[in-house]
């Protein structure tokens, strides 16, 4: 059983640049034909600074650390019985190409279904840029089978 005692626990931050190229090739790969996420001067009519990032873009940068699975280590999960369960986005304000984005994850649940069959450990994590401010939440969920 997973320890609910580690509700609340705070993981190191990690900050990372937002790249151009990384932005073009992800909106590439989700089948993005919208001007906007492509092509710089579009961006840039549309009012953005630069190219900004698709909504679920954020989701890889938040793995961009060195010890992405640290977490669940820090909870005790067992890596063969984790399941993806949820994943959200929140955004306050754009993301684009240039900024600086720093992640603040924190374990904000931990609950069981089905007699303890099933353990949900929810995280939340604060986005904010080189000025600090609040750009976006991100809430994920990851499920432990077990036996």
């Amino acid at each position: 059983m997973l320890d609910k005692k580690l509700i609340g626990t705070v993981l190191p931050p990690h900050t990372v640049a937002v790249e151009a190229g990384r932005l073009r090739f992800f909106a590439k790969a989700i089948g993005e034909t919208n001007p906007v996420y492509l092509d710089e001067a579009a961006a840039q009519a549309a009012g953005y600074a630069s190219l900004p990032a698709p909504p679920t873009f954020l989701f890889c940068l938040e793995m961009e650390q060195p010890d992405p699975l640290a977490w669940l280590k820090v909870i005790g999960a067992d890596l063969s019985r984790i399941l993806h369960g949820e994943q959200s986005f929140r955004y306050f304000l754009p993301v684009c190409a240039g900024d600086q984005l720093t992640f603040q994850t924190s374990i904000s649940d931990m609950y069981d279904k089905k007699g303890g069959a099933l353990e949900f450990v929810v995280r939340q994590t604060r986005v904010s840029n080189q000025r600090g401010e609040h750009v976006a939440d991100l809430t994920g969920s990851v499920v432990q089978r077990n036996g």
